[in-house]
């Protein structure tokens, strides 16, 4: 069996909200596995953004650990986590956090340049996939809602990350553009070997990965 490129152990996260302690994540255990695509599902407030910033080590957890690739991260400082979401992670969002002074372009080669990597071939491809050729020089904030999410994909699969973490991809899409981008995203994370953690209320953006989980009274349930 492959080694898990992500796994929780007993993973407790909460809030404090005056002196009441609320648990939002109840000693989770998963495993995410090498080519794995898993839409994460539940209710709202049920803690499935906060599962992805523990992953991206935005969050630390109260207790439990987070390993990437069996090595356990819960030593890490700031500047290894900086580094682990330069090489390995890429992240794509409801509201696309683009930069909006640079054009498309730039916005795509940006995590390229945090390693130090020129644009390439793979960048080629990402731009042509995705419809993009034409719009490289045009400012972000002059691009409609579907080809924003668009950069967005391509700067983050640019670098060939190992994991691809998506909190709503499209959720600021009409259907028909949320279920064009959904099947670009998959077909271009297939071809980079990323795994792929989708965060979504949509049953047909669910429907586009493997797996299938639900994360409801702080428990995940496949």
């Amino acid at each position: 069996m492959k080694a898990a490129i992500v796994e929780l152990s007993q993973l407790t996260k909460g809030f404090s909200d005056g002196d009441q302690y609320h648990k939002v994540l109840d000693r989770v255990e998963l495993q995410l596995l090498p080519g794995d695509t898993v839409a994460l599902q539940g209710p709202s407030g049920s803690g499935k953004s906060t599962l992805l910033n523990l992953i991206a080590g935005f969050e630390r957890p109260d207790s439990g650990r987070v390993l990437f690739e069996q090595q356990a991260t819960d030593g890490w400082r700031d500047r290894q986590w900086s580094a682990f979401r330069r090489q390995q992670l890429g992240m794509v969002f409801q509201q696309f956090n683009l930069l909006t002074p640079l054009n498309a372009a730039d916005n795509i080669a940006f995590s390229l340049h945090l390693i130090n990597q020129p644009w390439n071939a793979w960048c080629d491809h990402l731009v042509s996939r995705l419809g993009l050729a034409t719009l490289l020089e045009r400012k972000v904030e002059h691009l409609s809602g579907g080809q924003q999410q668009r950069v967005a994909i391509a700067r983050a699969l640019a670098h060939k990350p190992r994991l691809l973490l998506a909190d709503e991809p499209t959720g600021n899409l009409d259907a028909a553009a949320g279920q064009e981008v959904m099947a670009l995203l998959c077909e271009l994370a297939e071809e980079a070997a990323t795994t792929v953690l989708l965060v979504t209320h949509s049953q047909a953006c669910a429907d586009f990965m493997r797996r299938r989980w639900r994360l409801e009274l702080g428990a995940i349930h496949e």
